[in-house]
């Protein structure tokens, strides 16, 4: 069995609490190296088969970043017509900022291709979604690895799929998963955003909680 020290322990459940969703960012060049280390915890994800669907397209030049971040705010738009008859959360809505993607100085595209390893993956058959959460397993650890150095995060997810097709010039059947971007902050929070705004709390991990069946709430024989 693998043995961690105390101290290495801590720092992993540290960096797990401390990721947040960050939107502002400062201008400054991130390490190459860095972003190398970021990237390669990505890699090191699990995958259903060991597919592993990513690809990672960076995004520095500032004429992609102003189209990417024009097709998020026009999904910002049309999103915040649904909140129209919710006084509040509209509200609360328009006073988010949802993107950094102009600021950043470097964001990356977090794509999935569902072809990789061909007609038949381990484990895929029966549950296709699966290239999708073994994605999202690289995000997570990207974001944990960019925690860890001190660099910030965000994860875009106001878009039209074509509209970053178009503008990354990505075939047809390939998923653009995320838009990530990464850059150095001076607003780092305490707490999610949207938690600290009052959109959503969070909820306590003991009422998530079933003992053998759903909906059994009997916690009087946990472990």
């Amino acid at each position: 069995m693998l043995s961690f020290t105390r101290d290495e322990k801590e720092a992993i459940y540290k960096a797990i609490g401390l990721r947040r969703d960050i939107r502002s960012f400062r201008p400054d060049p991130l390490p190459e190296e860095a972003i190398q280390r970021i990237l390669l915890a990505g890699h090191m994800a699990p995958s259903v088969g060991f597919m592993q669907p990513w690809n990672y397209i960076l995004i520095e030049d500032e004429e992609t970043k102003e189209k990417l971040a024009y097709a998020a705010e026009k999904e910002t738009r049309a999103l915040a017509i649904h909140y129209e008859n919710m006084e509040e959360k509209h509200d609360l809505f328009l006073k988010l900022k949802v993107q950094g993607l102009k600021e950043a100085p470097l964001t990356i595209c977090v794509t999935c291709d569902p072809t990789r390893g061909g007609s038949h993956v381990l484990g895929r058959n029966s549950i296709p979604e699966t290239d999708i959460m073994s994605t999202s397993c690289a995000i997570q650890n990207m974001w944990l690895a960019a925690t860890a150095e001190g660099i910030a995060m965000g994860w875009v997810s106001f878009y039209k799929k074509n509209d970053v097709r178009d503008i990354l010039e990505i075939p047809p059947h390939i998923e653009p998963v995320a838009l990530l971007s990464l850059g150095y902050t001076d607003d780092y929070p305490d707490a999610p955003l949207l938690e600290k705004m009052g959109w959503e709390k969070r909820r306590s991990l003991e009422t998530l909680i079933f003992q053998g069946k759903w909906g059994n709430v009997d916690h009087g024989n946990q472990r």
